[in-house]
């Protein structure tokens, strides 16, 4: 299973959403929309998640790897 820069399968599901607000719409299109109020998500890993859901781990882990490619770079501005 692919780790990525910002997530792997042994961080929760909180951890993951303090990364970026857009990982709650990534839940969401995996039909996992209710882990972000979940009382599980302190607690529940990515990993436990994929594996009690049937979500592929890979997919899922590559899904929130391109969200982070797709957010702008933060260059200072030279104006």
């Amino acid at each position: 299973m692919t780790a990525t820069k910002h997530f792997n399968l042994d961080m929760t599901i909180a951890q993951a959403l303090a990364v970026d607000p857009r990982v709650a719409q990534v839940f969401a299109a995996f039909r996992l929309g209710g882990c972000a109020l979940c009382h599980m998500a302190e607690v529940e890993t990515l990993g436990q998640v994929c594996e009690g859901y049937g979500i592929d781990a890979d997919q899922l882990l590559e899904t929130l790897g391109r969200l982070m490619a797709d957010q702008p770079s933060e260059t200072p501005s030279t104006a």
